[in-house]
């Protein structure tokens, strides 16, 4: 559709919007959900008009905040038991159906911020295309939950090519460059342009954005080099060649942008122009409640978790069918740009207020059915994306540091949070390698636990053909995985059984208690935790958070981390509880339930300092891959790290059946390790 036609139907929606807030054709109930949700539209319309005469230039500070307040009001925690984005309220006001229905048309309507600020016609225009839709159905005399679900199930399939290839498209074009532009086109001292993303700002971005500002200029840089850096070496690592390709994917959340400038400027010395896209916002390309992209402030992560399921209004098997054929079309369109994209290189964040999430009873769950349709599509669609983004062609890499958020020693923290991730690699590297010289003797790994922790688990190992030049074990330290330092493998599955438990971890954003998993031959064969007093509802929150509807995953990966200091750190100013699992996971032995790390690259060469290869790369579900791709992979892979605390032993059993000690409560007493415990003391 050329640019004059959607103008003309963007115009006729917006008039008749307009309308709305001033009609009584609709009937109570449901006369004051389309009143406040036109008025939220008209107010979005209006934003628009300011930005296209350029306002977010001439505003004030304080216009700024005022507006941005305005646009999240609404679904703030403060004001969300009265917002038709709590599927309670809606159903309360509404009836069930009706609400759950419309509680989803609300939040979707909210996703017009986004457009509004990209300036995207088409989707503000089909987004108020919908309400108008639904408005109409409200007009007649009698209306029908079916006919109201039907036009949400239209609206998500039919426009699924635009909004998914879209999606598709910002993931692998430099010219979709609406966040670059931002971060290279203004002064970042001036921390007005964070209100030109659209995204929620608080006190917390705004402190952050001056915080590194404010640092020397050096300094910045050390920092995105220390990222970059990290970047270039898992090309390095993985035998990849770095020089082929012409774009790198940066995340990060907002305040972070003087770094990330900093970065733009060092990938564009490697040849890697920056794609920068936002996490997603219409439902068709979300991921639960996951925020996958550059993001703001959260106005309410429990309004994100109500709605993480909405798309059991939608998923049946033929929307299934459509999205993958969209998604193929789409990578075939982009072919060329996704074969020169490298891969992603994230800037993740710690210390914001943890959220552990209540369970609400009125929103959207995916059915037993659903569920298998999605795993399904999950699996089906990685596939494509791996023919188009190919997994022995690409790397990554991830570095955290502390938001302002995480208390008044903030800068103290960030400073630590720099010397940690700056760790003198070739120190790490050579006591690694005494860990992994003792653990390529073993046949089993035993990890058990202390200070009330329950983990008695035994891992089994690969056997190694050629202990000479081969290796279970890869040498870890900061390039793709920052800071340093782990030792980890693909652990064989059959034999490997027993406990793993945590008394709390933090895993994407959700808060566990009391974790408890049962392996039995390497595959989960129970779980629960105390989340919630209903031990179904503990279940159920695993399974959809952790196992991602799956019925069971294998353990994919063992892991002991050696990084004492981050622990140390961790445990001087109580935050143990905010890292995240990427500095987590070196703070402790570590497993992951999914996938492999090697998922998709299996067959690349990877090979320690030492020259040995690493073998251990496939276990008895990955290796199905050579037989049929839908069998092998999951899509997932989480890590869940046992702190040293909790940590009573791990010991080797040889194959002389001798026993070698790596930890002992809680401290390294295997030779060569012994540096490792200086942090405890320090």
């Amino acid at each position: 559709m050329n640019d004059e036609l959607m103008l003309e139907r963007f115009m006729l929606m917006k008039e008749r919007v307009l309308e709305i807030q001033e009609e009584e054709l609709v009937k109570d109930p449901y006369r004051d959900f389309f009143r406040r949700t036109a008025a939220f539209i008209t107010q979005m319309l209006q934003v628009y008009d300011k930005i296209q005469v350029g306002w977010l230039d001439s505003a004030t500070l304080e216009e700024l905040e005022a507006n941005n307040q305005a646009m999240y009001q609404d679904i703030l925690p403060q004001n969300y038991e009265k917002s038709y984005g709590n599927p309670s309220y809606a159903q309360a006001m509404l009836g069930e159906e009706m609400g759950q229905l419309l509680s989803f048309l609300y939040t979707e309507i909210r996703g017009m911020i986004v457009f509004v600020y990209e300036n995207r016609l088409f989707d503000m225009t089909v987004a108020m295309e919908l309400f108008i839709q639904i408005y109409n159905l409200f007009e007649e005399e009698t209306v029908s939950a079916k006919d109201v679900q039907d036009a949400i199930y239209w609206y998500v399939s039919d426009y699924s090519d635009e909004m998914v290839g879209h999606r598709v498209r910002e993931g692998v074009d430099p010219e979709l460059n609406f966040a670059t532009n931002i971060i290279c086109g203004n002064n970042l001292a001036d921390v007005r342009y964070l209100y030109k993303f659209g995204e929620y700002v608080t006190e917390n971005e705004i402190r952050m954005a001056k915080f590194l500002s404010d640092m020397p200029q050096e300094k910045l840089e050390a920092m995105a080099r220390t990222y970059t850096e990290g970047y270039r070496r898992g090309f390095l690592a993985a035998n990849i060649d770095l020089s082929k390709k012409k774009t790198v994917n940066i995340r990060f959340q907002l305040g972070f942008e003087p770094m990330v400038k900093a970065a733009i400027s060092q990938f564009a010395k490697m040849g890697l122009a920056p794609v920068m896209y936002r996490s997603a916002v219409h439902t068709v390309n979300k991921r639960q409640h996951m925020r996958i992209g550059y993001y703001g402030a959260v106005p309410n992560p429990q309004f994100d978790y109500d709605h993480k399921d909405d798309q059991a209004l939608y998923l049946d098997h033929e929307f299934v069918q459509r999205k993958l054929r969209v998604l193929q079309v789409a990578y075939e369109q982009v072919k060329t740009l996704a074969g020169e994209h490298a891969g992603p290189a994230v800037i993740e964040t710690f210390g914001e207020i943890p959220f552990a999430p209540v369970k609400n009873p009125k929103a959207c769950v995916l059915s037993p059915h659903q569920q298998k349709l999605q795993v399904s599509y999950d699996n089906e669609s990685g596939q494509i994306v791996n023919r188009y983004i190919k997994g022995d062609e690409r790397s990554f890499t991830i570095i955290a540091y502390p938001v302002a958020e995480i208390g008044p020693k903030f800068e103290e923290i960030f400073q630590e949070t720099v010397k940690i991730n700056t760790l003198d690699n070739e120190q790490y590297q050579k006591i690694q390698q005494s860990v992994i010289d003792a653990l390529d003797q073993g046949v089993r790994v035993h990890i058990e636990g202390m200070n009330g922790n329950d983990t008695n688990l035994t891992v089994c190992l690969q056997e190694l053909k050629n202990p000479e030049k081969e290796t279970n074990f890869e040498n870890c330290v900061a390039d793709v995985n920052i800071p340093v330092g782990e030792v980890f493998t693909s652990p064989k599955l059959t034999g490997t059984n027993g406990i793993l438990a945590v008394s709390k971890v933090f895993l994407r954003g959700l808060e566990y208690q009391d974790l408890h998993i049962r392996f039995q031959d390497g595959m989960i064969a129970d779980y629960t935790c105390s989340n919630f007093e209903s031990q179904e509802d503990s279940k159920n929150f695993i399974k959809e958070n952790l196992l991602y509807h799956h019925d069971t995953l294998p353990l994919g990966e063992f892991a002991i981390g050696t990084n004492t200091t981050a622990y140390v750190m961790a445990k001087k100013y109580n935050i143990g509880h905010l890292l995240p699992i990427l500095i987590a996971e070196k703070t402790g032995p570590h497993f992951a339930v999914g996938d492999t790390c090697y998922s998709w690259s299996e067959d690349t060469a990877t090979f320690n300092p030492d020259g040995k290869e690493i073998t251990a790369k496939d276990n008895e579900v990955s290796i199905l891959r050579k037989e049929d791709l839908s069998k092998a992979y999951f899509g997932c892979h989480t890590d869940i790290t046992i702190p040293y605390d909790e940590l009573g032993a791990i010991w080797v059993e040889t194959r002389d059946g001798e026993r070698i000690s790596i930890i002992e409560n809680g401290k390294f007493v295997l030779k060569g390790t012994e540096a490792l415990n200086e942090a405890f003391t320090s």
